[in-house]
This record gives C-alpha cells, sequence and structure tokens, in this order.
C-alpha cells in the first residue's frame, strides 16, 4: 500500500520506502517481518506507526532509519539510497541526517544536560547553529537545567535532552521507538507534545513507533500494520479512532 498525499499539506518527501522486504531465517523457519512495504514519510508531518506485536512496526522504522538491513527493495533518506551505502557512509549519515529518540534515554551520565545535546555535533566536529539550539532548548523547557547531569534530572527531563539532541542538528527526519514508553503520562504528553510542536514550529519531520493510542492521537497520520503490510493508515487521528482500529486488529487475531 503506497500514502498519498494530504492536501494542502507540504508533499516533498523526507524518507521513502518501496517494495521493501525483510526477512529473518529460510525454509520452514523462514518469517516475513516486511512484505513489500511502500510508504512515504513527508517533510514537515508526525507519523505515527502502529500495528500488534509482531506486525512489523518496529523493523520498518529501524529499516527506513538505516539501523537494521533489509532483504529486498529500497530506502532513501531525502535523495539518498541506504542501499547503495558502505558501513561508514551509513554511519555518516545517521549522524548528519538523522535523529533518533528510544524508550531508554541513552544519556552519557558524566556529561551535562547541554553536553548531551551537543555530543552528536561534537563528534562530527561541527558547531551547532547557535539560535537554532536556543529555540529547542526553549521549547523544551530545559534553559534551567542545562548544567545538570542525568542523574540530577526526572525521567521526564532526560526525556526531553534526548529531544533535544534529537533536534539540536537539524537532522532531515526524526524516528522515535516508544519514545514515551519508560514515562508517566504527564511527562509522556510533554515530550510528545515537544514533538508535535518541533513539527508545527520548526518543520520538523517526526517518525514514531507506538502501541499507545494516545501518542498516536498526537501526530498527523497513524499507519497500521498487520503480518508485515500496511494494511490502513488514519488523518488526524484520535485516540479513539485509532483504539477502534487497533481493536479491530485483535478481534481478527481471535478469529484466525
Amino acid at each position: 500500500m503506497t500514502t498519498t498525499p494530504i492536501a494542502g499539506k507540504a508533499t516533498a518527501v523526507a524518507a521513502r520506502a518501496t517494495d521493501l522486504s525483510k526477512v529473518y531465517g529460510q525454509g520452514e523457519t523462514q518469517v516475513v517481518a516486511l512484505d513489500r512495504v511502500s510508504v512515504d514519510f513527508r517533510q514537515a508531518e508526525f507519523t505515527a506507526i502502529m500495528g500488534p506485536s509482531g506486525s512489523g512496526k518496529s523493523t520498518l522504522m529501524h529499516c527506513v532509519a538505516g539501523l537494521d538491513t533489509f532483504s529486498s527493495g529500497s530506502v532513501r533518506i531525502g535523495d539518498t539510497e541506504l542501499g547503495a551505502l558502505k558501513d561508514k557512509q551509513l554511519t555518516h549519515l545517521r549522524r548528519d541526517k538523522i535523529g533518533f529518540i528510544f524508550q531508554a534515554f541513552n544519556l552519557l551520565p558524566t556529561l551535562t544536560a547541554l553536553e548531551n545535546i551537543t555530543l552528536p555535533m561534537d563528534i562530527a566536529g561541527r558547531k551547532p547553529d547557535k539560535q537554532w539550539l536556543e529555540n529547542v532548548i526553549a521549547m523544551v523547557g530545559l534553559s534551567d537545567r542545562l548544567g545538570h547531569r542525568p542523574s540530577q534530572l526526572s525521567g521526564g527531563q532526560q526525556q526531553r535532552v534526548a529531544v533535544a539532541r534529537a533536534l539540536a542538528s537539524r537532522p532531515e527526519i526524526i524516528f522515535g521507538d516508544e519514545p514515551t514508553g519508560n514515562l508517566d503520562s504527564r511527562s509522556g504528553a510533554e515530550v510528545l507534545g515537544f514533538l508535535r510542536n518541533s513539527v508545527r514550529e520548526l518543520g520538523q519531520t517526526v517518525v514514531m513507533v507506538t502501541h499507545d493510542p494516545v501518542a498516536a492521537a498526537y501526530a498527523d497520520r497513524v499507519i497500521f500494520l498487520a503480518d508485515g503490510r500496511i494494511v490502513d493508515e488514519a488523518h488526524a487521528p484520535t485516540p479513539d479512532t485509532v483504539l477502534d482500529r487497533m481493536k479491530q486488529f485483535d478481534a481478527k487475531v481471535r478469529t484466525s
């Protein structure tokens, strides 16, 4: 299934998967995690990926983000074809063009919040855009916490640091893998609000894997996977519409 543009939305593509397949094992033990998936992730749009356990949602994100190899098909970040890149080139692309936010905060305990935020650029030998960095830090509400180390921050504040780190280098696209999974509902709502604002106010592109209908409702659209294929999508989702769609998946599983 190939997604179609939303009327009035930017149609430039930040990332694209075409006939993407991922197969594990051979013969009787073979598992098809992705089955010829085609999908566009457009610039300045927030997309959530949902589906039952084992549907392929995390595999899709990892393949498109260059974190995992794929068996066939193609993936592009902007105009760059990932399958044509050598390991070093792929590492540089992930560092320079992609931001990551994971369920685990992945902060270095010996660095301050500000040092964690700028770490990817420091490793690349690049100076951050001062104005952009100030805007990002203000948006996530960390201006008075920049000198604190992770152990001095709450879980929600640590994930704010991770969000700011992903945004700071102005990547072409940000991928989040259950980014609020370790947070309480209030902290999770704050982080999701920051991600949504980064799309609306900063023009960022965000793709997030989640199992939570409330989290998915922060997105501009939700794509649903089942058995390694995209089977549906919803625009301007609400928690209720997402939950209803997920219940349909559960019903199919029970009757199959």
